[in-house]
């Protein structure tokens, strides 16, 4: 990849930095288009390092190319209003044209939130429409994550 800070964002995102890492996939009723959260472990003190270079990278990170399952792509980020949840948090959104033979751009809204010593991701993914991973999912799941980390 051409921009080091969308590498950044990538890895971070999927966990690629962490200890341990865990995928969880969400499919609901009557929606083709899922979603799902990778809760990645660090060590003491790494999330919250990792958890900054992941905003300096969204400082700057504004597209990137790649390669996918339907060939080459470009997509481009746009920030949206953090929630109020963990002891920090950004959201963003990526979107990628798909072309006239398609039924629309894919979107993916991303949710990132680090919670004490983990940094969870949430996403979900839709075509031709808007997509939002669902707030009081967020919310139930990152509280349970701060209580599993409480004394």
């Amino acid at each position: 990849m051409s921009d080091l800070d969308c590498q950044t964002m990538l890895d971070i995102r999927s966990g690629e930095r962490a200890s341990t890492v865990v995928f969880q996939v969400f499919n609901w009723k009557g929606d083709i288009w899922g979603g799902g959260s990778t809760l990645a472990a660090y060590e003491d003190g790494k999330a919250q390092q990792v958890f900054a270079q992941l905003k300096q990278a969204l400082g700057s990170c504004r597209s990137y190319e790649g390669t996918g399952w339907v060939g080459k792509f470009k997509a481009t980020l746009t920030m949206e209003q953090a929630p109020g949840v963990g002891d920090e948090a950004v959201r963003f959104r990526e979107t990628i044209p798909m072309g006239p033979e398609n039924p629309g751009d894919r979107y993916q809204q991303f949710t990132v939130v680090r919670a004490g010593n983990t940094i969870v991701t949430f996403e979900k993914l839709n075509v031709g429409g808007s997509a939002s991973f669902p707030a009081d999912l967020v919310n139930r799941q990152v509280e349970r994550l701060q209580n599993a980390q409480r004394p």
